[in-house]
């Protein structure tokens, strides 16, 4: 992607900034993720920033969510992405990847997520919610400064992927026998490295998160990772987040929409 030659957005204020990212690519299988920003925000009782953009255009899509990110990156200490489904990663960790690039720091991305999302693109250019590391990935992101924590639904051509770019794990049931060694190795991963972190909220039970499209049992519990965010919030390398595949079609009686809330909430 093209960097942009000139900001035309006003920033400052908060120490953490808020931006509603509602995109959704995932083939109608997320149809309703693009309502949870507005949900959530009714929650914080916070005003988002907003990238205005039209999900049926998923050229202009991309490229204004990519050029509002690199902006915000460049402008702001901190900030939290609030999606839409996982495909809306992707523009925004390209433009975290270029915002390193040109700023001399290396990137650390480090994903919670049931599942890999390392399918092959369809579309290169619009990875849907399935493909988007993959296309990452494949746009020269350092697969040795990714960590996929707690994948636990693996296609064949994923496993194949994964292993063949050694793309570093840690297994769910790895957090089940010690929370805080884990966190240890996620500090110690992202040390002398700018960090990017990704949460999909089907990384959490969905016993605790029902509102989400590919819910997988064996997830953490809302007070485990919420105890794993108030950990996260403290690491000064922390520049960015993304909470992605809520969706409050989906929900039981607010119950994810509040979570996503209180993960914001500890950062």
């Amino acid at each position: 992607m093209q960097l942009p030659s000139s900001s035309a957005i006003e920033f400052g204020g908060e120490r953490m900034k808020y931006v509603s990212v509602p995109l959704v690519n995932g083939l109608n299988k997320t149809k309703g993720c693009e309502f949870a920003p507005k949900e959530i925000s009714k929650i914080l009782e916070k005003d988002f920033l907003k990238v205005d953009f039209d999900n049926d255009e998923l050229d202009k899509a991309t490229k204004k969510i990519y050029e509002f990110a690199f902006e915000i990156l460049n402008k702001e200490k901190k900030v939290s992405f609030v999606g839409g489904d996982h495909s809306a990663s992707y523009p925004l960790t390209r433009a975290f990847f270029d915002y390193c690039d040109n700023s001399g720091k290396k990137p650390c991305l480090i994903i919670f997520d049931a599942h890999p999302d390392c399918m092959e693109p369809m579309d290169p250019e619009f990875p849907t919610h399935e493909e988007w590391l993959r296309g990452l990935i494949d746009d020269g992101f350092p697969t040795k400064n990714i960590l996929l924590i707690g994948a636990r639904n693996l296609d064949n051509v994923e496993k194949s992927f994964l292993k063949e770019k050694g793309i570093r794990q840690i297994e769910m049931k790895s957090f089940l026998e010690d929370l805080n060694v884990t966190i240890e190795s996620i500090m110690e991963f992202s040390s002398g490295k700018e960090l990017y972190l990704s949460i999909d909220i089907d990384f959490i039970d969905p016993a605790f998160a029902p509102g989400t499209g590919c819910p997988e049992a064996g997830g953490l519990s809302s007070k485990e990772f919420l105890y794993l965010c108030d950990r996260m919030s403290k690491m000064k390398n922390l520049k960015a987040i993304d909470l992605v595949e809520i969706n409050p079609k989906k929900d039981v009686g607010s119950l994810t929409v509040k979570l996503g809330a209180k993960i914001l909430e500890k950062f």
